[in-house]
Formats: structure tokens, C-alpha cells, sequence
């Protein structure tokens, strides 16, 4: 899909549309299900019975991954057209992206009214925004961040990742407390602990890409997922697979910033995905399958961002 799209004579507007057109549909029609059609959009825990809001996704975590992206989306676009002084819209769509934006934040409070309900979608947020406002503040002072600095701190991020593995998440324990989780973080590291031997029979390739969580192998665990994106690559691909996935990150990250000089706006919208996708995946799993929304948006960003589409397509915005 992301290479269909490349077809189209502007593709980043198109994978704007694809966005904006995904946000506008997918949030109000969560919360039509929450609170109209409860069988679909809400489901009750196996063991605690906790009520949890789950909306178009299958679980309460893929609900905050969605509205992550949609307020960062949406934030993103409310800066832009504010920073380029885009009036034509103003009446219209930024009424629009503010009604959206707030019922975002409403859903991903969920039913406890706290905006720790999706606690890794929530930092994610977070870190992406505070990138945002860096980016646009230092663009303001003109100013740049250097690009080896961005590569050194989506390295550590995904290096954090990884050790919290094998230290059963003693390094990363007060982003637990600042969250109001527990030290195992809701059981993941019980998890961790359980999968990492199962790494270490095939440590350089794995057990095959997607070829892991079958039927069986989730029986035998009594889970669905390493909840852990680096931990699911691991299983897969081994250390080979996410030395890969690894430098598929650092070097989107590079070539959104050597994009920064002609298209700015787009540039940052694609680093910070990049970013958002290198924490989440620290406690959760959305880059090891092509299934994943969100790996599938940095694959869109990472396909967009070459040198001769971004000619392409700054002569497609001056003819417009």
C-alpha cells in the first residue's frame, strides 16, 4: 500500500489524507460503539473483570495507540497551518481538528478517567509532542537540532528497550512509578522473563519472521503477545532481525532530517513518528508485524522521504 501510494503525483499529501481521512472516521466511530453498541466497543478483563474501552481496536491498548496517533496527528496539523498562516481552511477544518482532537483525549482517558488508562500509548504521546514543540522552537530561532544527535537518541531509546529485557525492567522501573504502574509493569516482565530463554535457543535468527506466536505457542504461554516490540523481533529474527529493524529506524530518522530543508513540516511529523514508534515499542508490540498501524505509518513516512519524490513533490505544490 505505502508503495501504491507513491504512484499518486503528490504522495505525502495523499498519506496526509490517508491520516486525516483515518482520524476523522476511526475516533467518532469509537466512541459510537462505546457508548451506543457496548458489545463491540467495550470488553471486561478474563481474570480482574475491569471494564475496559476498546472502541474500533481488539483491546484497550490498540485504542490508545489510536488516539495517540490522532491527537499527535492532529496537533501536528493545527501547528502547521497556524505556522504557514493557512486561512483558506480556517473556518472550517481547524473547527473540525479541535472537535476531533477533543474527543481523542476523552476516549484515551477511558472509563477511569485517568490519561494513564494506556500508559506506554500516553508517554509516547508525550515524548512525540515535546519533539514537536522542540523542533518548531528551534526552526523558530533558527536553530536545527543535529541529525547525529536525533540518531544517538532514538539508538539509546531502542538500547533501553532492549536491556529492560535482560534486567527485567530494573532499568526503566520510575517510568512504572511515574505512571502509577506497578515494578512488573502489569505483568510484563513475569513475561519477559518467561520468553527470554526461548530467545537465547536461537539467538541470531529466531524462530522465523511471524513464524512464532501460533496457536500452540500462545496456549503454552497463556499469552498473545511479548508485549514488547524488541522481544517479538527477537523471537522472529533473532539479534540479526533487530540489528535490522534497528538501522531501518535509524536511517528513516536520517533521511526524514535531511528532508528538514525542504519540507519541514513533513520532516518532523515523520521524525516524531519515528520516535513515538522506538518508546512505544519498549512495552508494547507495534513494529514487529506489517499488520501494525503503526509500523505500517513509518513505512509510509520512510518511502516517502527520498530525495527525488520530495523534488516531485515541491514542484506539484507550486503548480498548485
Amino acid at each position: 500500500m505505502a508503495f501504491a501510494v507513491l504512484s499518486e503525483i503528490s504522495p505525502r499529501r495523499e498519506i496526509e489524507s490517508i491520516l486525516r481521512r483515518a482520524t476523522y472516521i476511526l475516533i467518532p466511530f469509537s466512541i459510537l460503539l462505546i457508548k451506543y453498541f457496548p458489545y463491540y466497543g467495550i470488553e471486561y478483563g478474563r481474570w480482574t473483570g475491569e471494564r475496559m474501552w476498546i472502541g474500533v481496536s481488539t483491546q484497550k491498548n490498540g485504542l490508545g495507540l489510536l488516539c495517540t496517533i490522532a491527537i499527535f496527528f492532529l496537533t501536528w496539523s493545527i501547528i502547521k497551518r497556524w505556522r504557514e498562516k493557512i486561512a483558506r481552511v480556517w473556518r472550517y477544518e481547524v473547527h473540525t481538528e479541535i472537535l476531533i482532537l477533543v474527543l481523542a483525549l476523552w476516549l484515551m482517558r477511558g472509563p477511569g478517567g485517568s490519561f494513564f488508562y494506556s500508559a506506554t500509548s500516553f508517554l509516547s504521546l508525550v515524548i512525540g509532542l515535546l519533539f514537536l514543540w522542540g523542533f518548531n522552537l528551534a526552526d523558530k530561532y533558527g536553530k536545527r537540532i543535529p541529525a547525529s544527535s536525533l540518531m544517538i537518541i532514538i539508538a539509546i531509546i531502542i538500547l533501553v528497550g532492549v536491556t529492560a529485557l535482560f534486567m527485567g525492567g530494573s532499568n526503566i522501573k520510575f517510568i512504572a512509578s511515574r505512571a502509577g504502574r506497578d515494578a512488573s509493569f502489569t505483568g510484563r516482565t513475569e513475561v519477559w522473563a518467561s520468553l527470554i530463554p526461548v530467545v537465547m535457543k536461537q539467538p541470531f535468527v529466531g524462530g522465523g519472521f511471524g513464524g512464532f506466536w501460533t496457536p500452540r505457542t500462545k496456549e503454552f504461554f497463556h499469552i498473545s503477545g511479548a508485549h514488547s516490540g524488541y522481544l517479538d523481533v527477537l523471537l522472529g529474527l533473532g539479534f540479526v532481525g533487530l540489528l535490522l529493524v534497528s538501522i531501518f529506524l535509524l536511517s528513516s530518522s536520517r533521511k526524514a532530517y535531511r528532508a528538514m530543508s525542504n519540507d519541514f513540516h513533513w520532516s518532523v511529523l515523520s521524525t516524531c513518528f519515528i520516535v513515538m514508534a522506538a518508546v512505544h515499542n519498549i512495552t508494547e508490540s507495534s513494529i514487529d508485524s506489517f499488520a501494525s498501524c503503526l509500523t505500517a505509518i513509518v513505512l509510509f513516512f520512510s518511502v516517502s522521504l527520498s530525495t527525488k519524490l520530495a523534488l516531485r513533490t515541491d514542484k506539484t505544490e507550486q503548480s498548485r
